[in-house]
């Protein structure tokens, strides 16, 4: 058994609620009128604080103490930008992880856009490449396993993967998809031969959403507890794939998480488990196929996993819509005019 650990790292610009279409009149830079970006600062701030610097630090720690221990990363365009505005020293720390052997960078798309749900893929490819170029400043290694924004995967995303030669896409490992197949094994896309990497989402959510719910039957969830689950579970291997901010955001130093997460990768290791890179599980053979249409495409998001989350309502779908129309004339503007159309494309 191969375990991969991965994480979600990505803050969104946060839309000005303030905003009056005349407050931008004989304005140059918009960027302020557009976005509350004391706000932004301000989250930033605070969740660098309470999750990016420490839970790093406990991953940089582990990774030089236990040479088996691997782990992957996929951080936004967004995200390294605020780092670069409000957090230099964040950046440097997050350098230094990424120039770690042990750790990989998966490519997503650079504004953790809705634009691998355009009708013209033009626009979703620009930003894969703006993004996996980025990735290479940071790591000077090249990623070659892809995970769209919130799991967002159909067969026409996979393809465009695979023409942009990723060895491998991460998506959700729903039944809905599965049938009465299990996502501990590696699969490849129908039409195309890049891999599929299934996330188990109940062994990924006892961590991200259950691990300081009191209500919860397995409460407390120990690093010892959770890494004896994973022995037990049947295939390949195992993906847990999470929201970074999982470590002391969304459950609180307080509540252990970052304990849990100093000592989870030394009782999986006991257990004669061995950690995989994506790209790593990429070169196992295919045991079966994945075939999502166009119209039933999966995400990671809600009870449904699909594009309800963006799409489940007349006013989602209009303002998609207009957004989308607006490629072509926002494409021959200046440059700050396509910035914000594409600050407007992230899925928050």
């Amino acid at each position: 058994m191969k375990v991969s650990l991965s994480f979600e790292v990505h803050q969104p610009f946060r839309i000005n609620r303030n905003y009056r279409a005349e407050y931008s009149k004989g304005r140059k830079n918009l960027f302020d009128i557009y976005f509350s970006n004391s706000w932004n600062k301000e989250v930033f701030k605070k969740v660098a604080e309470k999750c990016y610097f420490p839970a790093t630090q406990i991953i940089i720690d582990r990774i030089d103490e236990l040479r088996e221990f691997k782990v992957s990363y996929s951080f936004s365009g967004v995200l390294i930008e605020q780092c670069q505005i409000w957090g230099p020293d964040l950046l440097e720390l997050f350098k230094e992880l990424a120039s770690k052997k042990n750790v990989e960078l998966l490519c997503q798309t650079y504004y953790h856009s809705l634009a691998g749900l355009f009708r013209k893929k033009d626009e979703f490819i620009e930003q894969i490449n703006m993004h996996r170029n980025l990735m290479k400043d940071i790591s000077k290694k090249n990623p070659s396993v892809f995970e769209n924004t919130e799991f967002l995967y159909n067969n026409s995303i996979a393809k465009v993967a695979e023409d942009l030669e990723f060895k491998a896409i991460f998506t959700e490992g729903a039944e809905k998809i599965l049938g009465w197949r299990s996502p501990n094994f590696v699969y490849k896309a129908i039409y195309s031969d890049i891999k599929v990497l299934l996330r188990n989402y109940r062994l990924s959510d006892d961590i991200a959403f259950r691990f300081s719910n009191r209500d919860w039957n397995e409460y407390p969830l120990t690093a010892d507890k959770f890494a004896t689950w994973l022995a037990y579970t049947p295939g390949d291997c195992i993906n847990l794939f999470m929201d970074y901010e999982t470590f002391g955001e969304h459950h609180w130093k307080e509540t252990g998480i970052l304990e849990f997460l100093k000592w989870l990768p030394g009782e999986i290791l006991e257990r004669n488990i061995e950690f995989a890179l994506p790209s790593e599980l990429a070169e196992k053979e295919a045991v079966g196929e994945i075939d999502v249409n166009d119209f039933e495409t999966l995400s990671w998001a809600d009870a449904e996993r699909d594009t309800g989350a963006w799409l489940g309502n007349d006013m989602q779908r209009t303002c998609f819509r207009g957004l989308e129309k607006l490629e072509n004339i926002v494409k021959k503007t200046e440059e700050q005019y396509l910035k914000l159309w594409r600050y407007l494309q992230v899925s928050d």
